[in-house]
């Protein structure tokens, strides 16, 4: 508890055509170091999303010293990182997810394609909106589609919907392709509601849509 800091503020304007003006203000997310892997002796499996500065560089040293798989989910955290910091932080990490555009900026600082980033770690996953998502892994690019939702209503919040399929399937060691299945299906569910945490799907519906869309069991 930060006694004289707010709670990290977003404020995002979405067009109908899903481009997004973001306000924010991290308040006590900037002291987000204070949080320690070594608190955590329990777990088995990481994010490093966008956070404080220090708190990302230091939890994704954390994780990788002990040795805990994690993906390094830079996001809007970009622009804080040089490429040969960003480079030290993929290095540790068992996968690299970013959309489309933070794939670019990557590759313009580290001055490496996601290709060869994927060769030195587990993965890189790429997501593209409609256009679904490519997993780089194992020396090749597979095509995952999107799946096709209930409504468009908000995509807000799509991009860490996508994320925690990921994770689930790092934890039940499914390959990537299957595992970024999973993960959109869960974009699918999350942009068919408003705002980024009013969907709460059961897991049989679950079940269902990855089973309707890819022929695969959760």
């Amino acid at each position: 508890m930060l006694e004289d800091q707010f709670t990290a503020q977003a404020f995002i304007t979405t067009d109908i055509e899903d481009n997004q003006i973001t306000a924010f203000h991290p308040g006590a997310m900037s002291f987000s170091h204070r949080n320690r892997i070594a608190d955590a002796p329990a777990a088995t499996l990481g994010i490093v999303s966008p956070d404080g500065r220090d708190g990302m560089v230091e939890h994704a040293r954390d994780l990788a010293a002990k040795r805990i798989p994690f993906i390094f989910d830079p996001g809007q955290g970009l622009p804080m990182f040089s490429g040969p910091e960003l480079l030290e932080l993929i290095a540790g990490a068992r996968a690299l997810t970013v959309n489309d555009y933070e794939a670019r900026v990557v590759e313009e600082r580290t001055g490496k394609k996601v290709a060869e980033i994927a060769r030195t770690i587990g993965a890189v996953v790429v997501t593209r909106g409609a256009e679904g998502s490519s997993i780089f892994a194992d020396g090749a690019e597979e095509r995952v589609a999107a799946v096709k939702a209930d409504a468009l209503v908000d995509p807000t919040g799509c991009g860490d919907a996508y994320r925690a399929g990921l994770l689930y399937g790092m934890a039940r060691d499914w390959d990537w392709k299957k595992s970024a299945r999973l993960a959109s299906v869960m974009g699918s569910i999350k942009i068919a509601h408003r705002g980024g945490q009013n969907h709460a799907p059961a897991r049989d519906e679950i079940a269902r849509r990855l089973h309707d869309a890819f022929g695969e069991q959760l």
